[in-house]
């Protein structure tokens, strides 16, 4: 029983963590106001990036280089955002309309450059990833130690920091109190003396990084290379996860553990007896089925940022 729900826990946390990363990234992004649908768009750029510069440098940092092709990932991320971050709040352009060409812009560029540079529809896999280690001490502690300590991903536990950080910054901090500000009624943050188009920015570009980071994550810890297919419907997810979560950092940690348990089910059910009379596309379309039934049951009942989605022209 005890190795069925570690096998569980792990395969949850691997899944659920760059979920995790992502959907704060949208929470900081619509708190202050901007629509972010392009989180797809940027899970893939901080992929590729973080793929493309573990490849390239591995040589060179050895152990190390996954960490640093995060680094890459959040800034690729961040300054992918600011093409999001231009449309919305310099163009006043559709939020959705934007986001979703941020996708399609995002998706098209990192296959046409995977061509150029590896002339294949695929990268390479890369050597060095994030690996499933065991924690010193907290492994020894019975029961506890063995489900959640041990073979675990360790960036799963940082977005779970990450998200704690969120709550406390979003929530009990001067800029969380601006970020919401200008999330709830542009006018009177403007009049208070808070710059509503710079806050956006800064939630916006947070945004991409959060979401660049989220997509180095799964790169190098579950596919290991990129292609087409790496992030497919991961960004979306987290939007999701960040509805369901009530635009709270840590209702969306809660509800992006939910989505990683859901996709989880379908890579281990084979190593789990009452899973095993189940067809595997049952278990592949749950999580997408899930995410619809938790979004339907929240209409009416979970509400946006006031201002969420709607353009600020100064003095109106």
């Amino acid at each position: 029983m005890i190795s069925t729900l570690a096998i569980i826990v792990s395969s949850t946390l691997l899944m659920a963590g760059p979920l995790i990363f992502t959907a704060l990234g949208g929470v900081y992004s619509e708190r202050a106001g901007v629509v972010n649908i392009g989180l797809e768009g940027m899970m893939i750029m901080g992929a590729f990036s973080s793929i493309v510069f573990n490849l390239t440098f591995a040589h060179v940092f050895g152990d190390w280089t996954p960490w640093i092709a995060l680094f890459a990932g959040m800034f690729i991320g961040g300054l992918f955002s600011l093409v999001h971050a231009v449309a919305t709040i310099n163009f006043r352009a559709d939020h959705v309309i934007s986001g979703v060409a941020i996708n399609f812009l995002a998706l098209g560029i990192s296959l046409f450059l995977v061509k150029v540079f590896y002339d294949k529809g695929q990268t390479d896999q890369i050597k060095y990833y994030f690996g499933k280690p065991d924690i010193p001490v907290l492994k020894n502690i019975p029961v506890i130690g063995d489900i959640f300590f041990k073979n675990v991903p360790v960036m799963s536990y940082v977005a779970i920091l990450v998200a704690i950080a969120s709550w406390f910054i979003i929530y009990k901090t001067r800029f969380g109190l601006r970020l919401r500000s200008v999330g709830e009624h542009p006018l009177a943050a403007d009049t208070m003396g808070i710059k509503v188009r710079w806050m956006r920015y800064q939630g916006v570009i947070i945004s991409g990084i959060l979401g660049g980071l989220g997509g180095a994550v799964y790169a190098q810890s579950f596919t290991l290379d990129f292609g087409h297919a790496t992030i497919s419907g991961q960004g979306y997810m987290a939007l999701a996860a960040m509805i369901f979560g009530k635009w709270n950092p840590l209702g969306a940690m809660g509800a992006a553990i939910f989505f990683g348990f859901a996709q989880c089910l379908s890579i281990i059910s084979g190593q789990l007896p009452f899973f095993s009379g189940i067809p595997d596309v049952y278990l592949q379309i749950a999580p997408y089925v899930l995410t619809i039934l938790a979004l339907v049951g929240l209409i009416g009942k979970s509400e946006a940022p006031k201002a969420d989605g709607i353009n600020y022209i100064k003095g109106k």
